[in-house]
C-alpha cells in the first residue's frame, strides 16, 4: 500500500512543470510565515532535490535569513540512516552527494537537541498528520534524537490524504503542514 502511494505521488509530481514548482513552492513559503513558530532560533531545513520535483525551499530559506534565524543543513549517512547536522554560514559549501541530495559540505556540527523548528520533507501527508517519505527512515531516527517538542512542519504540493496506511511506531507525525493551498494543523 505504501509503495502504490508513493508511486502515486510521484507521478503526480512528474506532472508538475518547472513554474508549477516555483508558483507552488512560493505560495507555501507566504502560507509559512502565518505559523506561530517564528519566535525562535534555529531551524532545520532540507535542500531540494531538483530531479524529484520537491518543493523549493529556497524561498523559505530566503525568509529564515531575512528574520536572522540560525538555518541548520543535514549531510546524510546513508550506513546508519543518520542526519548530521551543520549550521549554515556565509562559508559553507554545498555539494551533491553520490544520490544527488545537496548537502553541508560540512562545517560547524549543531546536536539534534538544539533544533527547534524542523521542515520536513514528504511525499504525501494524511488528515491527522503522519507523513509518507521516501521510505528509507532518515526523518523518523533524525525526529526521534530531537527534542520532544520540536515543531514539525511538512511542506507539500497536494492535499491530505484521508490516511497513511502501514504506519509503524517509528513513525513520527507532524505538528503542521503547508500546501499552497491550505494550512494543516495536527499539534495538540
Amino acid at each position: 500500500m505504501k509503495n502504490r502511494l508513493r508511486k502515486q505521488y510521484e507521478s503526480k509530481r512528474d506532472e508538475l512543470t518547472s513554474s508549477q514548482i516555483e508558483e507552488f513552492s512560493l505560495e507555501i513559503a507566504n502560507k509559512l510565515l502565518q505559523l506561530p513558530i517564528w519566535d525562535l532560533e534555529y531551524y532545520h531545513l532540507f535542500l531540494s532535490i531538483a530531479e524529484k520535483k520537491e518543493v523549493e525551499t529556497e524561498f523559505i530559506l530566503h525568509i529564515l535569513q531575512g528574520k536572522d534565524k540560525n538555518v541548520i543543513l543535514s549531510k546524510s549517512d546513508f550506513n546508519t540512516r543518520e542526519l548530521h547536522n551543520f549550521l549554515l554560514t556565509d562559508t559553507t559549501v554545498i555539494k551533491n552527494n553520490k544520490w544527488n541530495i545537496p548537502e553541508p559540505a560540512g562545517g560547524i556540527e549543531i546536536p539534534s537537541e538544539k533544533i527547534e523548528v524542523v521542515f520536513v520533507p514528504l511525499l504525501a501527508f494524511d488528515l491527522i498528520g503522519h507523513r509518507l517519505g521516501y521510505g528509507k527512515g532518515f526523518y523518523d531516527i533524525f525526529l526521534a534524537s530531537c527534542k520532544p517538542d520540536v515543531i514539525k512542519v511538512g511542506v507539500s504540493f497536494f492535499e491530505a490524504e484521508k490516511t497513511i496506511p502501514e504506519l509503524e511506531n517509528s513513525d513520527i507525525a507532524l505538528d503542521y503542514c503547508v500546501t499552497p493551498h491550505k494550512t494543516y494543523v495536527f499539534k495538540k
